[in-house]
C-alpha cells in the first residue's frame, strides 16, 4: 500500500482522494480551507486532512519529511501557491509530482520546476464533452497516447452470438476489444477469441485514434 499526498480539495482533488482512498490507499490531504478540511474528514474520502497553507516551506517540508512518494497537487485558482507548493515538494524529495494546471503556460512552469506529470482537466472535460456531441455511441473516450485510444462502447444487436473471431475488429478496424463488461456487473479481462459476445455488454477497445470515427458509426 503506498501513501499519497493529495493538496487541494477542490473538485478536482476531492475526486482524486476519493479514488485513491476507495483503493484502499493511505491518503493524507492539506487544504488552507477549514471547511473543505472538514467537509473530506466528514465524508470519510481520506484517512487525514489536515489545515494548511502548502506554500508555508517549513510547514509543508514538515509533513511531508520521508513519507510520501507521490503528491498531487490539485490547487485552483492560486497559481502562485501552486508553483511554490511544487517546488517545495521537489526539494523536500518527493519523487513524483502530479499537478493540475489552469493553462498550458502554467504547465510548463511546473514541468520546469519539478513536476513529473501535468494534467489540465479543464481541457479533458472539454474534449470529453465534445467527443460525446460527436460519437454518441462511444460512452467513454481516452486518449492513451499520441495514435491510440481506448474507447468504451455497447455493443450492438447485430453482435449478439458472435464471438471475437467471427467479429474480426483487429483486422478490419485496427481495434483490440481488451475487456467486456456484462450486464450483471462481471469484468472479463483479456478475453479469449471465443468469447462470444452478447446485446447490451459494454466493450472496452484499444484501437487507432484515426479509426474512432470509423468504429462509432458502425457499431
Amino acid at each position: 500500500m503506498a501513501n499519497y499526498l493529495v493538496i487541494g480539495l477542490g473538485r478536482f482533488g476531492r475526486s482524486v482522494a476519493k479514488t485513491l482512498y476507495g483503493s484502499n490507499q493511505d491518503v493524507l490531504a492539506l487544504d488552507i480551507d477549514e471547511e473543505l478540511v472538514q467537509q473530506a474528514i466528514d465524508e470519510k474520502i481520506v484517512d487525514e486532512a489536515i489545515v494548511v497553507d502548502s506554500s508555508d516551506e517549513i510547514a509543508l517540508k514538515n509533513i511531508v519529511k520521508d513519507n510520501f512518494d507521490t503528491a498531487f497537487v490539485c490547487i485552483g485558482d492560486n497559481i502562485q501557491a501552486s508553483i511554490l507548493t511544487t517546488l517545495i515538494l521537489k526539494e523536500a524529495g518527493v519523487s513524483k509530482i502530479i499537478c493540475k494546471a489552469q493553462n498550458r503556460q502554467h504547465g510548463k512552469v511546473l514541468e520546469k520546476i519539478g513536476a513529473t506529470q501535468v494534467v489540465y482537466p479543464e481541457e479533458f472535460m472539454g474534449e470529453r464533452v465534445a467527443s460525446k456531441v460527436l460519437r454518441p455511441s462511444i460512452m467513454e473516450h481516452f486518449k492513451f497516447s499520441e495514435d491510440y485510444s481506448i474507447i468504451e462502447i455497447e455493443a450492438p444487436k447485430k453482435f449478439d452470438g458472435k464471438n471475437l473471431i467471427e467479429l474480426d475488429l483487429r483486422n478490419r478496424y485496427e481495434a483490440n476489444v481488451i475487456g467486456i463488461k456484462r450486464k450483471d456487473g462481471k469484468l472479463i479481462v483479456s478475453p479469449k477469441p471465443l468469447v462470444e459476445i452478447e446485446a447490451g455488454d459494454m466493450l472496452v477497445i484499444i484501437a487507432d485514434t484515426r479509426k474512432i470515427d470509423l468504429l462509432s458509426k458502425i457499431l
